[in-house]
């Protein structure tokens, strides 16, 4: 059996396969990178287990986390998805999506692409945990939440963000012990 990290049980196929696959994998495409950030914003006070149960649901929802087509979606709209048992229907959460794709699209305008604004925070360089302590934010996510919001979007504090970039691999938090962990490989 490999060694995960610790918040990957072994049991949990959709968790392994999330773990294995996905975290910590550095993403450059914009729809991914979208996507993430509804599904990041969406678990916010939740476990994550709840969202990639989900994860079908917001796709459906969210236009396949078209940015442009979220952005143009209409109050109408927004309101039905508050009966989607698909997603998480809390209707700042399904708001927000509207509006983080509006400015998503707007930090696109500004720099070509929002992997470009992302990864210009690093350099274009993956930013490792190199000690055994975890964190929930660091002054790279508190940097990029404070951006954001005072771009426009909501749900990307500084925790939230922290996620995202682990989970988009602007940072490899694999724990030592972990066959992902970049020593390890």
């Amino acid at each position: 059996m490999k060694a995960r990290c610790h918040w990957c049980p072994d049991d949990q196929p959709i968790y392994v396969a999330y773990h294995d696959q996905e975290w910590g994998v550095p993403v450059y495409d914009d729809r991914i990178l979208f996507e993430f950030l509804i599904l990041e914003g969406a678990q916010a006070g939740l476990s994550w287990y709840t969202i990639l149960k989900k994860r079908e649901g917001y796709r459906r929802a969210f236009c396949d986390y078209d940015s442009e087509r979220v952005a143009a979606m209409s109050d109408e709209e927004l309101e039905s998805l508050r009966e989607d048992e698909g997603i998480v229907r809390n209707r700042l959460k399904i708001y927000s999506a509207r509006k983080n794709a509006r400015v998503f699209l707007a930090i696109q305008k500004e720099w070509g692409s929002f992997s470009d604004y992302l990864w210009s925070h690093v350099n274009g360089d993956v930013v490792t945990r190199e000690s055994d302590k975890l964190i929930v934010h660091s002054p790279l996510s508190d940097t990029i939440s404070c951006d954001l919001k005072k771009r426009g979007m909501s749900f990307v504090g500084t925790t939230i963000m922290y996620a995202y970039l682990q989970a988009v691999g602007v940072v490899d938090d694999h724990d030592k012990s972990c066959f992902k962990y970049h020593g390890n490989a």
